[in-house]
């Protein structure tokens, strides 16, 4: 199945439960810059999926690919530092950490098949 719109990819799909996952995780913190950039890496991700298939060509889309798996390994080097702050426990850190691992997998699979 081809998708006719960005809304139909399951990259994208999984990258905006993640992002939410993030901003309901977060939303309570009083670091305001560490929570600012953790949501803004994962706003990035499901963003740069959607510009780039709406740029029509499989170039413009894998630089765009490319930028979201970029946003994907600042959110796990930062899930680190929550953790290490105890920002977050060790089974959010895990769960989340997997989650990102997952979308990179799947961002690194799309950019292949393009």
């Amino acid at each position: 199945m081809k998708a006719e719109r960005f809304e139909d990819i399951i990259v994208w799909q999984k990258s905006k439960s993640f992002a939410v996952a993030i901003y309901k995780i977060f939303e309570n913190s009083k670091d305001y810059s560490f929570r600012d950039q953790i949501e803004r890496a994962a706003i990035s991700v499901m963003n740069n999926i959607a510009e780039g298939f709406e740029r029509k060509t499989n170039n413009d889309f894998k630089h765009f690919l490319f930028i979201a798996k970029g946003s994907c390994g600042e959110i796990r080097s930062m899930l680190h530092l929550a953790k290490e702050t105890d920002k977050i426990d060790e089974a959010t850190f895990n769960e989340l950490h997997e989650s990102s691992l997952e979308i990179s997998k799947m961002l690194s699979g799309f950019i292949k098949k393009l």
